[in-house]
């Protein structure tokens, strides 16, 4: 099993990774975490009753007017947790995990699901925590065209989590930064 742990300036809290149900999400993501892709990024977007999202390199800059725009490094390479290599886009999208039974987890809180802009391979960095049950995301929901797959599952310190989604925001980015000191997977 694959754990990783999340420092923030709020707390910590760990999560499970569903390498098996989603390897490619999964290896995209060990590769960001353990290259210290996330460190030094802020949360860009906190809707309470919703979810926190995170992952944009723009966001080192806690007030930049581009945070949520951003991805990995277009055309680097990556291990999936099913030990093939995979190349991101020319956006630095990964293949998108939709359509299998497998994968089917649903967007319920304290889970981990890759942001995206609705278009094919479109996610690539940005993820974010759900902290209520949020099915209309689910892919296999057809109740809107959201197709964001889930990855992981917060184990442990979800009041963090739940923290995070209730400060104070301007147009949802926090108004008092909160910081991603580390992300590292073991």
């Amino acid at each position: 099993m694959s754990t990783a742990t999340f420092t923030t300036s709020m707390g910590t809290f760990k999560a499970k990774l569903y390498t098996q149900e989603m390897p490619i999400t999964c290896g995209n993501f060990i590769d960001l975490a353990n290259s210290g892709f996330y460190d030094g990024i802020y949360f860009h977007r906190v809707i309470p009753g919703f979810m926190n999202q995170f992952g944009c390199p723009h966001a080192k800059d806690p007030n930049s007017s581009s945070s949520g725009t951003g991805g990995p490094n277009p055309g680097t390479s990556f291990q999936g947790c099913d030990g093939k290599t995979y190349t991101r886009t020319n956006e630095g999208g990964i293949p998108d995990e939709i359509g299998q039974p497998h994968q089917q987890i649903s967007n319920k809180p304290g889970t981990l699901s890759m942001a995206n802009t609705g278009q094919p391979q479109s996610g690539g960095s940005q993820f974010f925590i759900n902290v209520t049950h949020n099915s209309f995301l689910d892919w296999f929901d057809r109740s809107t065209p959201s197709a964001h797959p889930v990855f992981a599952q917060v184990t442990e310190g979800y009041d963090i989590a739940e923290k995070i989604s209730k400060v104070r925001t301007n147009n949802d980015n926090p108004i008092t930064p909160i910081k991603m000191i580390s992300v590292r997977v073991a």
